[in-house]
């Protein structure tokens, strides 16, 4: 009889063993392997099926969508360091000086422009927990609204691209959508990437920013007592409207021009995620040199402009510069492009050596070798549990749940969506992609589901995992760096209305599917 459940077994056991604080990448390999013997031993799994577990690694570290998760993380850390928020965050808050909420819309609007270039959280929390929350505490801002303005923009980074959720949920929608596709017999599907997810997660993390400021603003109107207004720099005030405006203009262009380069590429169709991730790694190492050195501005901005001249010119000139046949003037394109090459490494280079000197880019890369080798630690425990359950039956078993529910596929979206909801109170983000997303994707994609659809809808609901007490890491990143005098009790209850925006959000997008769907449609199709 235990045969018969010993997948819905193995999948209680490794949520009860994830609790005990036991690294997870070792509870799922070891939870794995377990139940593969005692699956040996009762007849009802064979170990040889083990032996697929080597290609599944080795398509792992083939897959060049992955290759963007370090890159991004990179990218982030790398812009944490260079304090390119800390600018924001001050020119932000400038802006919306004297205006009553006016430090929270800094706060979100700067959540938002962080999202959409680092993607990392914690990185974001810590920074806006130290700088904008002591700033918010001395005007008489509310805690609970102060800590959960920040926690939830903090959060942002999980919708808007570039995201690290984004490229794994792709990366296992792909493999998804793709055995769904096959069972159905259907050998032209529809299919679906890491960039379908950016483009399909932008329209709703811009209105879930929205909903963010749409609730500041109602709270100044109702109780103006949470949060009055404040000047935040006196000497800022005493300069022109043209002098704060430049100010203001240069805090953003930074971190503009990098979004651009970033999301427009890949939105544009000009590059993959992966390309545009070594862009944004470069990018964010050539912000880092002109902030330490704003003096050699010059060179690096040359070598800006020349990658840009490049680019132009690979589109009016045939660049191949093995020919037999080459005319004059492609010819005299080609040297001209080994110089503008030569320009771009020589900015390149000289932003990576005084990132160096400055002892920003050891850190940065270690930091980087250390999130990116968890990850993909948890990865590998992943992959090894997906195979030991689905040979186990438990893929047939999901299916035949989730088509037993009632009300088809909205019910089996409802039971997903409250499930992965229930998780994220225990659970981090990524243990519930590589757990959850495997087991059900598949089926709710084999019963109807836009693959899309179902990854936005999975990303805007994996982001209240970070709110949801006891185990919410954005709760826990503010608690490090947030004064004593702010209780825990009150950073509880000041995201307990972010919730419940993102519930809201996640309904509207339920209700819509359009939200998520049009604009991928519309680009790559």
């Amino acid at each position: 009889m235990i045969s018969v459940y010993l997948e819905l077994l193995m999948f209680l056991t490794v949520c009860v063993l994830m609790l005990t604080g036991f690294p997870v990448a070792f509870t799922l390999a070891g939870t794995a392997l377990a139940f593969a013997a005692i699956g040996d031993m009762m007849g009802v799994f064979e170990l040889r099926q083990l032996n697929f577990f080597p290609q599944r690694m080795f398509g792992v570290m083939s897959n060049e969508v992955v290759v963007a998760a370090p890159l991004f993380i990179y990218m982030g850390l790398m812009l944490e360091r260079s304090r390119v928020a800390e600018d924001l965050l001050s020119s932000m808050a400038r802006l919306f000086r004297g205006a009553r909420g006016g430090l929270a819309f800094s706060v979100i609007l700067v959540g938002m422009l962080m999202a959409a270039s680092t993607g990392i959280v914690g990185a974001t929390v810590v920074t806006m927990g130290l700088l904008a929350l002591p700033v918010m505490l001395k005007y008489g801002y509310d805690a609970r609204l102060s800590t959960g303005t920040i926690c939830a923009a903090g959060t942002l980074g999980q919708v808007i691209p570039p995201s690290i959720v984004l490229v794994f949920l792709g990366d296992i929608l792909t493999y998804a959508n793709q055995q769904a596709n096959l069972k159905a017999g259907n050998f032209a599907g529809k299919s679906v990437g890491v960039g379908d997810l950016f483009a399909g997660s932008l329209i709703p993390g811009l209105m879930l920013v929205g909903l963010y400021l749409a609730y500041v603003f109602f709270v100044s109107r109702v109780q103006p007592e949470r949060c009055p207004p404040a000047v935040v720099d006196e000497a800022h005030e005493r300069l022109s409207p043209q002098e704060r405006t430049r100010l203001i203009l240069h805090a953003l262009v930074a971190p503009s021009a990098l979004i651009v380069a970033v999301l427009g590429s890949i939105l544009g169709g000009i590059a993959t995620p992966t390309e545009a991730a070594g862009v944004g790694a470069v990018g964010a190492t050539l912000l880092a040199g002109l902030r330490a050195r704003p003096d050699l501005a010059p060179i690096m901005l040359a070598g800006v402009a020349a990658a840009i001249g490049l680019m132009i010119m690979n589109g009016f000139f045939d660049l191949r510069f093995f020919r037999e046949e080459v005319s004059v003037l492609d010819q005299a394109a080609m040297w001209l492009s080994f110089a503008l090459i030569a320009l771009v490494a020589l900015a390149i280079a000289l932003a990576f050596w005084i990132a160096f000197r400055g002892s920003v880019l050891t850190p940065v890369v270690f930091r980087t070798a250390r999130i990116t080798a968890m990850v993909f630690a948890i990865l590998i425990g992943a992959s090894l549990f997906s195979l030991t359950f689905r040979g186990l039956g438990g893929e047939e078993m999901v299916h035949g749940l989730l088509e037993g529910l009632p009300g088809g596929l909205t019910g089996a979206m409802i039971f997903v969506m409250a499930l992965m909801f229930v998780m994220g109170f225990f659970l981090d983000f990524l243990e519930i992609i590589f757990i959850l997303v495997p087991i059900v994707g598949p089926a709710l994609i084999l019963m109807g589901a836009d693959p899309v659809w179902l990854g936005v809808m999975i990303a805007v609901n994996l982001q209240t995992s970070f709110l949801t007490p006891p185990f919410g890491f954005a709760l826990f990143f503010l608690r490090g760096v947030a004064p004593d005098t702010v209780r825990t009790q009150a950073m509880y209850r000041g995201v307990a209305p972010f919730i419940g925006l993102q519930l809201l959000a996640l309904s509207l997008l339920a209700l819509f599917p359009q939200l998520g769907t049009w604009l991928p449609s519309y680009l790559f199709s």
